[in-house]
């Protein structure tokens, strides 16, 4: 069934909506599967963009030194871990140093065993022998607990200790820190926020002489990489702080924390944690933030542990600085995969955090954010639904392209200048399904056209003529309509008489063999076939594809037909078969064109009082005694291009005025002088003729006849 070019834009826009609503339906997890498909696309997505909106600096910030335990440490100092002596010697050094602020981002959950206890548990089962040396060593065993040394060099410096909660397991070691003291404690009762079921913590020994604490454990995206971090856990109805918050609030002597919330379907959630009155941070419902990763590794200074131990790290590199205690080396497993590196320190994501609550720059998914991408989304894909099937393919790259673009630089501008991400893969992944249901769509609708168009009209016009009306299928249709075009009637003259003399079989053969060359001519000068009926053969010119010189491709093409049938004569001749010879008449006017017929059966062809003059003067063409006879608007059509033998003035019925009708000899340029002189002297003898100057025109019609003595016409006009 045809398509109409409006009902086919119809459907492209009906392609598109559903494609719309399909990535909608992905993008806000009603589609089960596919949901998560989205998810790592945007998450993708938000890889390339961190790598894209990085801030242009290389220089490392200075404010957040990072102690690091690598390689080098664990070869000079030995393998983790390193003696409470030695964290104490640590934090002795930096003190010295001027550092403010000392974190760990290492864990200090088992006690360090006494060397006492050692040494009293090999000489068990001695007393008599060692009994002495074994009181006096118990009496040196507090002064000599390494667990005791590192709690008294806390208690007299600003050390901030972590520790990590567990969502899996309720075990539970250590002591936690005191909890976030809060101006509004009593928004902890409805607000929606996990919690946490264990911990692991350090020493009470330890935590009691500590500064604080912060938590520091960090759960990766679903695609193991780290993008955020939570700021708050909530455990036995309380609030903790992580190690980056809990860093923050020392060193700037931040006090208490109060909760913004906002109501999403009729529950609470987080929305920012503001430190006194001071500092705003900005998280989602799960109270995390975006890590706004600096750069790659190495975007903080790094100074290696056994260098601070052994006195070679400059002090002045410490003054006045928040110190970080990690590890880079891979032994000790805080390597993770980031935005950025698909290895990267644990420690420096910590220092990005606390980078970004000192500027307080922040990346933030807006808890409007859903609302912002369907609406956006929205008028993308409304606008993509109706423009792209209206629109040509060049257009349709362009209009996409920009749109993508566009989006692209608006999503830029809120990440880069507002802090705030919006989706990118949903208008992207929209933008690109639309383009390619249209795209798809167009092709399939343009094969379809194109089978249509041949299936139509392939049968009647030439091959190139298919493919041209192809490459502009909204052009052709077969509806009705009026149009100026050119008609040809050829007839085989004594067919009956042929047909009775040759079998069934032969005459087939002999109709094929006549037809095949006389459809060719007619392909060739870009005609269409109309119908075979018999040994008659209707063509015309200027439809389906419409053309200006219609009448002139008719003459040429009868002019070859009658050359062609000449040829023929002889190889029928050759076969057995009577020779062929035919009569062409053509005329030009207007014309109904279409597909016309019943439900049936039904063709495409030509109807009118133009038509039915150019049967009548193929017919004439007997009586005249000529090959072609063409019409008097034919000739007008087709200019001076043709030598032309007029042949009479003749009324047809249902016309009141008389035409000329002719016949078309050559082109212009083949003509001899001989035929012009003739042409010129058969318009003198019928002007004679029409003025009834008998003798005259008796006279030139017999220098007529004697020039071409075997030419009827003029044995007519004597008669």
């Amino acid at each position: 069934m045809a398509l109409s070019t409006r009902k086919s834009r119809y459907l492209a826009s009906s392609i598109g909506l559903g494609l719309m609503l399909l990535v909608l339906a992905m993008q806000f997890g009603m589609v089960p599967g596919l949901d998560t498909l989205y998810q790592r696309l945007e998450l993708s997505v938000y890889n390339q963009r961190m790598q894209l909106h990085l801030p242009e600096t290389d220089n490392p910030d200075p404010r957040v030194v990072i102690v690091d335990i690598d390689e080098a440490s664990l070869r000079k100092i030995g393998q983790w871990p390193w003696s409470r002596y030695r964290i104490a010697e640590l934090i002795d050094r930096l003190n010295e140093a001027g550092a403010v602020v000392i974190a760990f981002d290492v864990l200090f959950a088992e006690p360090e065993r006494n060397p006492v206890d050692e040494i009293v548990g090999r000489l068990q089962g001695s007393e008599g022998e060692h009994g002495a040396l074994m009181n006096q060593l118990r009496r040196l065993e507090p002064a000599l607990g390494a667990d005791r040394e590192l709690a008294g060099k806390l208690a007299t410096s600003d050390v901030v200790l972590g520790y990590v909660f567990s969502d899996g397991s309720s075990a539970s070691s250590g002591q936690l820190p005191p909890s976030l003291p809060l101006t509004n404690p009593q928004v902890m009762t409805g607000l929606v926020l996990p919690t946490k079921k264990g911990y692991t913590a350090p020493l009470a020994e330890l935590q009691q002489a500590a500064s604080t604490g912060g938590f520091f454990s960090i759960r990766p995206d679903p695609d193991g990489v780290v993008r955020r971090a939570p700021l708050l856990a909530r455990y036995g109805g309380k609030l903790y702080g992580s190690l980056a918050l809990e860093t923050v609030r020392r060193y700037m002597f931040l006090q208490q924390a109060t909760l913004k919330t906002g109501t999403i379907n009729g529950e609470d959630y987080l929305e920012f944690i503001k430190l006194d009155k001071a500092r705003t941070i900005p998280t989602d419902g799960q109270g995390r933030i975006l890590v706004p990763f600096r750069g790659h590794k190495g975007s903080f200074p790094y100074v290696s542990a056994q260098a601070v131990l052994s006195g070679q790290a400059d002090p002045d590199v410490f003054a006045g600085r928040i110190v970080l205690v990690g590890t880079t080396a891979a032994g000790l497993f805080d390597l993770r995969a980031t935005p950025l590196d698909s290895v990267y320190p644990g420690v420096e994501v910590h220092a990005n955090l606390i980078a970004a609550m000192l500027d307080e720059k922040y990346l933030t998914v807006p808890s409007w954010a859903d609302g912002a991408n369907l609406v956006f989304e929205l008028i993308v894909g409304v606008l993509l639904v109706l423009l792209l099937p209206r629109i040509s393919l060049l257009w349709l790259m362009l209009l996409t392209t920009s749109m993508a673009a566009a989006v692209t630089a608006t999503t830029s501008w809120f990440w880069v200048y507002q802090g705030l991400v919006l989706d990118l893969a949903g208008p992207l992944l929209l933008i690109a399904a639309i383009t390619v249901g249209n795209l798809s769509w167009g092709y399939f609708y343009e094969s379809l056209t194109r089978h249509r168009l041949k299936d139509m009209f392939g049968q009647y016009v030439p091959p190139e003529l298919v493919d041209e009306m192809s490459e502009r299928p909204d052009e052709f249709d077969v509806a009705g309509k009026a149009r100026e075009l050119s008609v040809l009637f050829s007839d085989i003259r004594g067919f009956t008489s042929i047909s009775e003399s040759l079998s069934a079989d032969e005459l087939k053969r002999f109709l094929n063999r006549f037809f095949t060359p006389m459809t060719r001519l007619i392909f060739n000068h870009h005609g269409t076939i109309d119908k075979y009926v018999g040994d008659m053969v209707m063509a015309f010119w200027g439809a389906p594809i419409p053309v200006d010189n219609h009448a002139v491709h008719a003459i040429d093409a009868a002019l070859a037909m009658q050359q062609e049938a000449q040829k023929l004569k002889s190889e029928f001749v050759k076969a057995g078969w009577p020779e062929v010879n035919i009569g062409i008449g053509i005329n030009s006017g207007m014309m109904s064109v279409g597909d016309m017929g019943s439900e049936y059966r039904r063709s495409y062809t030509v109807l009118g009082d133009a038509v039915n003059l150019g049967s009548r003067l193929e017919g004439t063409t007997k009586y005249y005694g000529v090959g072609i006879v063409v019409g008097e608007h034919t000739r007008e059509l087709a200019g001076e291009r043709f030598v032309y033998r007029e042949l009479d003035r003749v009324r047809v019925k249902g016309k009141e005025e008389a035409i000329h009708v002719y016949q078309p000899l050559c082109r212009r340029e083949e003509a001899g002088e001989e035929l012009l002189n003739e042409i010129k002297l058969l318009e003198k003898a019928l002007s004679a003729f029409r003025s009834r100057h008998w003798e005259e025109a008796r006279e030139m019609f017999a220098r007529l006849q004697q020039i071409q003595p075997g030419l009827h016409l003029y044995s007519l006009y004597q008669e």
